[in-house]
């Protein structure tokens, strides 16, 4: 089945008729998922948002629940859920093994984030493959491909004038039911992609663990400014800070983004901090994205976007550190058992 991209846009117009449909678009500047409506354009030809999409399951701020005190004295908490039917149109596959990421982080392992969950049911995720990549994008060395998304409900594969139609899960096969209009029977072949920036990744899970005392950190924190940008560009990164807003005896609880970039992160009562200078938090950081992430859930916290290189004021690259580890005389600590 192939979709004409002539279709586009009356195909969007009918998906955003019942719900909100999210698209790739340039917004003040800034290259996001944007609400799809009057006045949006949509960017397909973006290789990569510079904002990811994790926000339509993790919003940057987001009400938890409300709380007051009634006139008899007693306290009412009621709790927010501001999910909603959303569909992602466009998302690239290394988005897409960004969601699994989060998948694992809030709903697995004995505990289950409500927020999380309620916005993740009622989300269809269409993926379109790459024809092309960016200088910054390696995530074939982070096991994508950036042809395909196993996890996303559609799947697009570019073939140039049209798009060859995947329907991966029930859910996508519901929804490509209902595109009978915009689509057709047929077949195309994919533009291939390739990508110019590779790294091994061979080793170098095991090779960290005989690495926490290395130099190679303190040679890579010295020019880190801590400024978080890699953190909120990262679609894989999930830190977050929970507060309230009080007035009197009503509030709101609500959760934000934090960064682990961020020396008040790991603040705790009575002043202590675990992680007191740059170069804990850069070890910190790198390490759960190559390492720890590895071993509680079996994948690497880095799909590979390669934002945080682009972006990153200082162009301290993750690449280059893998590099790095790979080349330090170290034995992995799985061969010395």
């Amino acid at each position: 089945m192939i979709l004409n991209k002539k279709n586009l846009t009356p195909l969007l117009e009918s998906m955003a008729a019942g719900r909100d449909v999210f698209v790739p678009a340039r917004v003040d500047g800034v290259a996001k998922f944007a609400l799809f409506g009057e006045g949006v354009e949509c960017a397909f030809d973006l290789v990569n948002t510079t904002m990811p999409p994790k926000d339509l399951l993790f919003p940057q701020t987001q009400k938890m629940y409300h709380f007051d005190v009634d006139a008899n004295g007693n306290y009412r908490i009621r709790e927010y859920d501001e999910s909603r039917e959303q569909v992602v149109f466009g998302i690239r596959p290394c988005d897409m093994r960004s969601i699994v990421c989060l998948d694992e982080v809030f709903l697995t392992k004995g505990f289950v984030d409500e927020f999380y969950a309620n916005a993740r049911e009622k989300l269809l995720t269409v993926c379109i493959g790459c024809a092309s990549a960016a200088e910054t994008c390696f995530c074939e060395s982070m096991g994508v491909d950036p042809q395909a998304a196993p996890n996303a409900d559609i799947m697009l594969q570019d073939c140039g004038e049209v798009y060859r139609v995947l329907a991966q899960t029930p859910k996508g096969e519901a929804e490509v039911a209902n595109w009978a209009a915009f689509v057709e029977e047929g077949d195309a072949e994919p533009v291939a992609c390739e990508l110019s920036l590779a790294v091994d990744m061979d080793g170098v899970v095991d090779k960290l663990e005989g690495l926490y005392d290395h130099p190679i950190w303190e040679n890579l924190s010295i020019k880190c400014l801590n400024c978080g940008t890699c953190t909120y560009v990262c679609p894989t990164c999930h830190c977050f800070d929970i507060s309230q807003d009080m007035r009197r005896k009503d509030g709101v609880r609500f959760r934000c983004w934090d960064s682990c970039m961020f020396s008040e992160y790991t603040m705790m009562a009575g002043g202590h901090n675990p992680r007191p200078e740059k170069l804990e938090r850069v070890r910190n950081r790198f390490m759960h994205k190559l390492n720890f992430f590895e071993r509680r859930y079996g994948m690497s916290l880095c799909v590979g976007c390669g934002r945080c290189v682009e972006k990153c004021p200082v162009a301290l690259d993750i690449t280059r550190l893998i590099d790095d580890i790979g080349a330090c005389d170290v034995v992995p600590v799985a061969q010395a058992e």
